[in-house]
């Protein structure tokens, strides 16, 4: 699973980009300090079923492994 959550990571616009992550059921939801540095397609290759943008906020559709994704994710940002 760090895989994908390295893709994630770098699909939002890498470690720089992510101000904020937690898990919501089924989503990641993020805040980003540039909405123009995230890509879908890099999040959809990942494995994300979807993507919302909405401002800073992306939430990124990725099924029940939300909450071990984000401890991935949590780990690479440190």
């Amino acid at each position: 699973m760090a895989d994908k959550a390295a893709a994630i990571v770098a699909g939002l616009g890498g470690a720089d980009n992510i101000e904020d992550i937690e898990a919501c059921i089924t989503r990641l939801r993020t805040e980003v300090a540039d909405p123009g540095r995230v890509d879908e397609k890099a999040l959809k290759a990942s494995g994300a079923h979807g993507v919302l943008v909405s401002g800073n906020v992306v939430q990124v559709v990725v099924g029940p492994e939300a909450d071990a994704l984000t401890d991935d994710i949590r780990d690479l940002l440190e």
